[in-house]
């Protein structure tokens, strides 16, 4: 008799990007994961930077094959019938390490099973092998059908919607700074002063829009009716500071289509004293503040950096690193969170 069904489904899922006052950064990338019995199969690998092979900024051609390899349709691409599961968000190879797993038909059935963490040709399961995840056998008939659909859909004309920002405000070099460094992760930002005169096909390519905090209410209301005149639905960032790393982390925020039950922090708050943090599953976090001071200068310091199991979680703060003006972001492999530090 066979083991017990896992349900199989594929949900839009992101890893964040991010900037550091720096100038070092990190890719933003969409892509969809699996669902495993009703969960991401990415939340039960809990300090986990990677992303699946159905991402969707890589060539329909390699798409394809992608899938076809999961449907068994073609070679496995790695020995022993092994497929990657989660892969490096920033490059395609193994060297960087991936999550591999043998995918087989049983019958009608299909089966992942021997998951791995695999840096080479050969996956040693004694050594880098997931104890406690799999095997899932899964309905052959359903499995095939919520993969085959992405062979049929066509490209999503509003896809890069959700990847592009409209940035409006009075500071020019905040505003340039904020939009090169939304681009080096992936994310498109154009700088206007309002929509006047912008045509609402124009509009229907934004995801977000972002004001910095000198723009006047009566700028706002100008441009939130011509996106409501062209039938646009947007997401309003109202900028916290001149500070790009918090910026980006806003919009970031504002633009990150998963659902609130599949998100791993679900909530942040801060004070001089402490900060809470809610998480639904075991994930990596970092919490870094951000402080401006009498100068406008920024300053930056990491506050925390480790795995937090779920629950909620009180983290007490560097009274320095947060005086005056500061602003705290929560970052995880698939969601930003930022908040003002409340006095």
């Amino acid at each position: 008799m066979p083991a017990e069904y896992a349900t199989f489904a594929l949900a839009p899922a992101i890893r964040t990007g991010s900037v550091s006052p720096g100038g070092s950064h990190r890719a933003h990338r969409d892509f969809l994961d699996f669902v495993v019995d009703g969960r991401p199969l990415l939340f039960r690998l809990a300090d986990l930077d990677a992303v699946s092979p159905l991402a969707s900024d890589i060539p329909p051609a390699i798409l394809t094959e992608s899938v076809r390899g999961l449907l068994l349709d073609a070679e496995a691409p790695l020995a022993g019938g092994r497929h990657v599961i989660y892969g490096c968000p920033e490059c395609d190879g193994l060297g960087c390490g991936a999550v591999t797993a043998v995918i087989e038909r049983d019958g009608e059935d299909i089966v992942w099973r021997d998951f791995a963490w695999q840096t080479d040709d050969t996956a040693d399961l004694d050594f880098n092998g997931y104890r406690g995840i799999g095997p899932y056998r899964f309905r052959g008939d359903r499995y095939r059908a919520e993969l085959e659909r992405l062979l049929r859909e066509e490209p999503d004309e509003a896809a890069p919607a959700a990847r592009r920002v409209l940035l409006i405000g009075a500071r020019a070099a905040v505003l340039g700074r904020l939009a090169a460094a939304l681009r080096t992760i992936g994310i498109g930002a154009d700088i206007v002063h309002d929509t006047e005169g912008v045509t609402d096909d124009e509009l229907r390519g934004y995801g977000a829009v972002a004001f910095g905090r000198a723009v006047t209410e009566e700028a706002r209301a100008q441009v939130r009716g011509s996106f409501e005149r062209a039938g646009v639905d947007v997401a309003y960032v109202e900028g916290l500071a001149p500070v790009v790393p918090v910026l980006v982390a806003q919009i970031v925020a504002a633009l990150d289509p998963t659902p609130p039950e599949r998100r791993r922090v679900t909530a942040l708050a801060a004070t001089g004293a402490e900060a809470v943090v809610e998480v639904t599953s075991a994930v990596g976090v970092q919490l870094v503040a951000y402080r401006l001071d009498r100068l406008y200068r920024t300053h930056e310091k990491l506050l925390l950096d480790d795995v937090l199991e779920p629950g909620t979680h009180r983290i007490a703060l560097d009274a320095k690193a947060v005086k005056g003006q500061s602003f705290l972001v929560a970052r995880t492999t698939g969601s930003e969170l930022v908040v003002p530090v409340e006095r």
